[in-house]
């Protein structure tokens, strides 16, 4: 370095120090920093049975078939609380047991389940939509749903805060 024709030493006494003061706060934030880590990430087939209560001229009828599910649970423990966020997406195809309709299995439930660590209590919360879509108009189904569940020991409070199933 040069200034006015002089010569100086750069000042490593102040940018080493800084430096490392620095890294040791870079490293302890991404110590301390909780990261969720993918627990499940699968699909996975199931033979499924449902009633439909808008098929078949609203007479109602059983649907089965083999359907996909794709899993994915993330946990995270942080504070001394565990918490998992899952969600479950179901597709497949279906066949009406009386009129041979196929239906097309589509939805998602997204929630979260929080445990703490110190003591038996936990948390799941939930929304759940689905819908089974069939040939014409009135045959299609839609289930939804939001649930909170509550345990404290071995007592448990069940909260569905909404629940619908509607033919459209």
């Amino acid at each position: 370095m040069t200034t006015l024709g002089m010569r100086t030493k750069p000042r490593l006494t102040k940018r080493v120090p800084v430096l490392l003061a620095l890294t040791a706060i870079g490293t302890l934030a991404s110590v301390t920093a909780a990261q969720a880590q993918v627990v499940t990430n699968e699909t996975a087939s199931y033979v499924y049975s449902g009633y439909v209560p808008c098929a078949n001229g609203g007479a109602g009828e059983l649907v089965n078939g083999r359907i996909d599910v794709h899993n994915l649970v993330t946990s995270t423990v942080n504070d001394n609380v565990e918490t998992s966020q899952f969600q479950f997406q179901p597709r497949g195809s279906l066949v009406g047991s009386v009129t041979g309709d196929t239906y097309r299995l589509t939805g998602v439930t997204r929630g979260t389940y929080k445990d703490s660590l110190q003591d038996s209590a936990s948390i799941v919360t939930y929304v759940q939509s689905y819908q089974l879509v069939g040939p014409g108009q009135g045959n299609n189904l839609r289930v939804h749903e939001i649930a909170h569940i509550t345990r404290h020991g071995d007592e448990i409070i069940v909260e569905h805060d909404d629940w619908t199933i509607e033919c459209m």
